[in-house]
């Protein structure tokens, strides 16, 4: 487990009111947009959490005594110290529901980041099992689970509706959703630069050399974004060639060899196409 502490965050002892026991752990979502820069950047995961404290502690309606959830998970699998153990929540709804269950929130959202990583995944597991050793009982809800909300979103609530299993293989957010096993990754892993046991991705920021499997996926998901940016100007630029044969063929009567090499040249290049992929 992977734990962030409100020491750690430079926060004080929560002043949320002791709770001893309940029936289980809700999840939750933010139910807002969530950049997807924070997946690649943890910096940004501990500032949002700061932030969703921060915009608690302000909410004079509601009168937060502190950060709603107990605990928040981030893309990179870390768990992250809200109200903390033994602390009543004040997410799920009202005081019998705040009462019944502790509560989680997965840094995703409604639009923007919406797919949970594997590494988050197991970071609200790890908060759930932290909280059943500290009074937490056997039952796993979603926060609309007695409550009109949306919340956790469907992504998570699919997942809770499982059970919330610990995932044991990498699954890419693709339209297919074909999955990945760790050993697959680990292979594709291999074909990138490793140096010292660590692995490094040809290109990768030089402020984050160091590459978990997890952020491997990632970078080979921003990859595949490019290429197929790519391809789509590679299609454009097919149909300006055909569209400059088709006016060969319309405006020179004998096709003279050199003017038909002439007029594609110029076609080719007036379309500029980079594939900016690496080959790892």
């Amino acid at each position: 487990m992977k734990l962030v502490t409100r020491a750690q965050l430079g926060w004080p002892a929560s002043a949320a009111p002791s709770q001893a026991s309940t029936r289980g752990v809700k999840i939750h979502y933010e139910g807002t947009i969530v950049s997807t820069k924070l997946l690649t950047d943890h910096g940004l995961c501990l500032a949002r959490w700061k932030a969703i404290r921060a915009s608690h502690l302000a909410n004079k309606t509601e009168n937060y005594s502190d950060v709603a959830y107990n605990y928040a998970a981030c893309p990179h699998g870390y768990l992250l110290e809200g109200r903390g153990l033994g602390k009543r929540t004040g997410a799920n709804g009202n005081q019998s529901l705040n009462q019944a269950h502790y509560a989680i929130v997965g840094l995703v959202g409604s639009s923007g980041l919406t797919q949970p990583t594997n590494a988050m995944l197991s970071a609200i597991r790890d908060g759930i099992e932290l909280l059943r050793k500290h009074g937490a009982g056997n039952e796993i809800k979603g926060h609309r689970d007695g409550f009109a909300t949306a919340c956790p979103g469907t992504p998570l609530y699919a997942w809770v509706q499982k059970g919330a299993p610990r995932p044991t293989a990498t699954t890419l957010p693709t339209e297919d959703n074909v999955p990945l096993t760790d050993a697959d990754l680990t292979k594709i892993a291999d074909r990138v630069l490793k140096h010292d046991g660590v692995i490094k991705v040809p290109g990768a920021a030089s402020s984050n050399p160091t590459w978990t499997l997890s952020s491997v996926q990632t970078e080979i998901l921003t990859r595949l974004d490019k290429a197929n940016a790519s391809i789509a100007a590679l299609s454009t630029a097919n149909s300006k060639l055909v569209d400059a044969v088709a006016k060969l063929a319309a405006d020179v009567g004998d096709l003279d060899p050199a003017a038909i090499v002439a007029e594609l040249t110029r076609a080719i290049e007036s379309v500029e196409v980079r594939l900016d992929v690496t080959d790892a």
